[in-house]
């Protein structure tokens, strides 16, 4: 059915279930589809050749736009928090005020570093960011389709938009929310618009009002792409869900982490930097019969 799922980087708990749901999303057709995704180490890599890739947070931390003071501050707010995001014995009750400081801190610190407007395209260009291997296919399937793509991501919109503009892959039908910059008019960073996204709050409580997802009430079954516990809630805004396949990226602590993952998502990648699997299953389910 999916030759993909048979590559070694797959776990899968509930292998009947899986299909089940696969076959259930094919019979219901392209027309009632949509996926909803999380952008940095889901759509962008993980890792290259050993080196870690930048989500769209670091690309502006290491930037040039950065100064040294606010370099070293914004990696030690990493190394405090980061180990914090990740712990899989501690709480989302815990973690969750943890975040918003986290990420309160560290939109303080950018907002400080005047950085414009007009650098951010410059930015993203001289960065090491990478999207997955297979990310063509997954954007143009999804477009010649008709099927929408909800990004929802805790990084920096202004950031990830343009990767996604860079990779000539920004269609009609992908829609982002994200953490957007604010500028002020002569077009140097003021502050981050409300309200913030984090790790763990991606769901109804930062969509105002859930306009998006009202506008596809039709559109029932979902595909969930995220890599961390805080991506599950990512399609709570979603009226009258039928169907839904969660496919979770593990990237990090594969081992320590692996039972977790394996009871949250239907589908596990462990140290898997394509979208092959999620490609494969599009395949399946978009094929005209």
């Amino acid at each position: 059915m999916v030759p993909e799922l048979e590559k070694p980087t797959v776990r899968i708990l509930r292998p009947e279930r899986v299909l089940g749901i696969i076959r259930a999303i094919k019979e219901q057709g392209s027309s009632k589809l949509q996926v909803i995704s999380d952008f940095d180490m889901t759509l962008s890599r993980f890792g290259c050749n050993g080196r870690r890739c930048p989500t769209s947070h670091n690309i502006l931390d290491n930037s040039r736009v950065v100064s040294e003071d606010g370099k070293k501050k914004l990696k030690d707010l990493l190394h405090y928090y980061y180990p914090i995001e990740i712990d899989p014995n501690r709480t989302l009750e815990e973690k969750r005020p943890l975040m918003v400081e986290w990420w309160t801190r560290a939109h303080d610190l950018l907002s400080q570093q005047k950085i414009q407007k007009g650098d951010i395209a410059q930015i993203v260009r001289e960065s090491d960011v990478m999207l997955r291997d297979g990310f063509n296919e997954l954007f143009d399937q999804l477009y010649k389709h008709n099927v929408p793509i909800f990004i929802f991501s805790a990084g920096i919109g202004d950031v990830l938009e343009e990767i996604i503009r860079q990779a000539n892959v920004f269609y009609s039908n992908v829609n982002v929310v994200s953490n957007y910059m604010d500028f002020d008019d002569s077009g140097v960073l003021k502050c981050f618009k409300g309200p913030l996204i984090h790790t763990y709050n991606k769901n109804n409580s930062v969509l105002q009002g859930t306009e998006y997802f009202q506008q596809l009430s039709g559109r029932t079954s979902i595909i969930l792409l995220g890599d961390s516990m805080g991506d599950l809630t990512m399609a709570d805004g979603v009226p009258s869900v039928e169907n839904i396949l969660k496919i979770g990226f593990l990237n990090d602590k594969v081992e320590e982490r692996r039972g977790k993952y394996l009871d949250s998502y239907d589908i596990v990648l462990e140290s898997d930097e394509t979208l092959d699997v999620v490609n494969g299953i599009l395949r399946y389910i978009l094929l005209e019969t």
